[in-house]
C-alpha cells in the first residue's frame, strides 16, 4: 500500500488514530548511501528537537498550544521568545533551499513533537508549516532533511503506562501524515525518545523496542551515558562513533534488537547551535581508528530554546555547508541518520556487525538471573533487592537531565495518569478489540486525545504549580470521557 489518506483537522480534534492497519502496510523508502562512498573519510549527523505542550488554557479552558498562549501572553516570563520561536519552527524550511540552490549539500534531522505540529495547525500557521511541507514533500529538497518519529505527546517512556507507549507512536503517525502525506511517512526511519529517556525497565525497553519495529522504525537515538556494554561498562570511545545494536531482554527472557546511534555528551545546545559535530567529524577523519569505518558524529538539541540556538545557530549553520563545498578532498560530509545507515550498508557493514549494547544498569540485573531463570516474578525480586541494597541502582533509566527526576514528587500527576490509562483501556480495548474501525470514531479520539496529552514531559519538568494543575485538569477530563469521574 503506498497511499493513505487522512482527514485534516485545521483547528478541531487532531487525527491521532483510526488508520492503524493501513499504516503497517506501508512499504518503507530505504534511503541512497551519499555519493562519493569510498572517499567518504568521518561525517557528522545532526537533529532539532522541537516542542510546545499542549495546555487546557484557551477559552473556557479549551486545549490550546503553549505557543499560542505565549504569543498572547508575551510579559510572563519568557515569553517574549515566542515569535522566534515560531521562526525556529520554521527557518529550516528556508535556509534549506537556499544552500540547495547555492550547490550546498546541507543535511538536517528534525523531531518535532506531535503537540507542537497540531498546534502549528490549531494556530493556523500556514507560512510555517508550508515551508515544513516544501523540504518535506518536494523532490528536491527531500534527500536533504530526515524526520525523526516520536512519541504524540511528548511523553517519557519509563514513566508512561506500557499500554500507551505504541499509542503515542501510532498517533504521531497519524498527526504526520495528516500534514505531509504518505510518502513522508515512508521516510521515516529514524525515532527520538522524549528527553532521550531511555527506559532501562525490562519490560518497558521489550515494549518499546517491538512498538518501535512495528511501527516502521529501523534505529533509535540514544544518550551514550544511557546505555552500556554487556559486561556493564561504558561505551569504548570508539563505540560513540558508529551504530551499536540495543538488545532488550524481557522479564519472560524474550529478546529483541533495534539498532541505535549514539548522542555523545550531555545536554549542551552549543554543541549543536556552534556546529560542533563538524569539527569533531574534521578531528575523527585523520584520527580514526575503529573497526568500523567511516565514523559519524551525532548531536540532538533544542531547535528553538536557548540564546546560543535562537542567536548564534544562524550564524554558524551557513557557513559549514560552503567549506564543505569548497573542500570535497577532506572527505568530511554531513549526514542524516538513515544515510549514515545506508552508507555503511553500501560498504558491507551489517547490523550484526555492530557493537552489542543494552540499557544502562541492566549488567546488574542480568548477573543475578540467568534465561532459565528468568520470570516476572524472579525479575521483580531481583529489582527490589538490588534497589534495596545498592544506592546507585535504578530502574528509572537515564535521560539527558538526569539531576531532574519525572516521578519523585509528581505523585499527584502520576496516579491520575495511571488512573485515567487503565478506565480508557477498561472501556475502549475490548470494543476495539470487537470492532477495530472504533479507532475512527470522534469519542475514542477525544478520549485518546487527553490520555496522551496529559502524559506530557513538561507537566513535571516545571515542577509544581500551574503545570501540575494542567495535567490534573487533562486527567480529570479524561477519566469523564471514559466514564470513571
Amino acid at each position: 500500500m503506498t497511499h493513505l489518506a487522512l482527514p485534516v483537522t485545521p483547528t478541531a480534534q487532531p487525527v491521532l488514530s483510526g488508520w492503524e492497519a493501513e499504516s503497517a502496510t506501508l512499504t518503507p523508502i530505504e534511503p541512497a548511501p551519499p555519493p562519493n562512498v569510498s572517499s567518504i573519510r568521518a561525517g557528522f549527523a545532526c537533529a532539532l528537537h522541537m516542542h510546545q505542550p499542549t495546555i487546557p488554557a484557551g477559552e473556557n479552558g479549551g486545549l490550546i498550544n503553549h505557543l499560542q498562549y505565549m504569543l498572547a501572553h508575551p510579559h510572563e516570563g519568557d515569553n517574549h521568545n515566542a515569535a522566534t520561536f515560531l521562526w525556529c519552527y520554521q527557518r529550516m524550511g528556508d535556509w534549506i533551499p537556499e544552500l540547495v540552490a547555492q550547490g550546498c549539500q546541507p543535511r538536517i534531522m528534525l523531531d518535532y513533537s506531535g503537540n507542537l505540529l497540531w498546534g502549528l495547525q490549531q494556530m493556523g500557521q500556514e507560512q510555517v508549516l508550508e515551508a515544513l511541507r516544501r523540504i518535506t514533500v518536494e523532490a528536491t529538497y527531500a534527500p536533504y532533511v530526515e524526520w525523526l518519529g516520536t512519541c504524540w505527546g511528548h511523553a517519557v517512556i519509563p514513566s508512561t503506562p506500557i499500554p500507551d507507549i505504541e499509542l503515542h507512536l501510532q498517533a504521531w503517525q497519524h498527526q504526520f501524515v495528516s500534514l505531509f502525506g504518505t510518502e513522508a511517512l515512508r521516510r521515516v526511519r529514524g525515532f527520538s525518545l522524549p528527553e532521550m529517556h531511555l527506559p532501562n525497565h525490562p519490560d518497558t525497553l521489550f515494549t518499546l523496542v517491538e512498538a518501535l519495529k512495528r511501527c516502521g522504525y529501523r534505529w533509535l537515538l540514544v544518550q551514550e551515558h544511557s546505555v552500556e556494554q554487556l559486561d556493564g561498562s561504558p561505551l569504548s570511545t570508539t563505540a560513540k562513533y558508529v551504530p551499536n545494536r540495543l538488545v532488550a531482554r524481557n522479564s519472560h527472557g524474550q529478546v529483541s534488537e533495534i539498532t541505535v546511534l549514539i548522542k555523545t555528551q550531555g545536554s549542551d545546545t552549543k554543541l549543536v547551535a556552534q556546529m560542533q559535530p563538524y569539527h569533531e567529524a574534521k578531528h575523527l577523519a585523520t584520527h580514526w581508528s575503529g573497526a568500523i569505518a567511516p565514523p559519524c558524529v551525532t548531536q540532538i538539541a533544542d531547535g528553538e530554546n536557548g540564546g546560543v540556538m535562537m542567536n548564534e545557530y544562524p550564524r554558524d549553520f551557513m557557513p559549514v555547508w560552503h567549506d564543505l563545498k569548497a573542500q570535497p578532498a577532506a572527505g568530511v560530509v554531513g549526514l542524516n541518520g538513515s544515510e549514515y545507515l545506508a552508507l555503511l550498508a553500501a560498504k558491507g557493514i551489517t547490523p550484526e556487525q555492530f557493537p552489542p549494547v543494552q540499557a544502562v544498569q541492566q549488567h546488574k540485573l542480568w548477573q543475578r538471573l540467568d534465561s532459565s531463570s528468568c520470570t516476572p516474578e524472579t525479575v521483580a525480586a531481583a529489582i527490589a533487592e538490588l534497589s534495596a541494597t545498592d544506592p546507585h541502582f535504578s530502574m528509572a533509566g537515564a535521560s539527558w537531565t538526569n539531576h531532574i527526576s519525572w516521578v519523585n514528587g509528581y505523585e499527584t500527576v502520576l496516579a491520575p495518569m495511571e488512573q485515567l490509562s487503565r478506565a480508557f483501556h477498561r472501556r475502549y480495548d475490548p470494543l476495539v478489540a470487537a470492532d477495530p474501525q472504533i479507532t475512527q470514531t470522534a469519542a475514542y479520539q477525544e478520549a485518546l486525545l487527553y490520555l496522551l496529552t496529559s502524559q506530557t514531559s513538561c507537566f513535571r519538568y516545571w515542577g509544581s504549580g500551574r503545570w501540575t494543575e494542567y495535567a490534573k485538569t487533562l486527567c480529570e477530563r479524561g477519566l469523564a470521557l471514559c466514564g470513571s469521574a
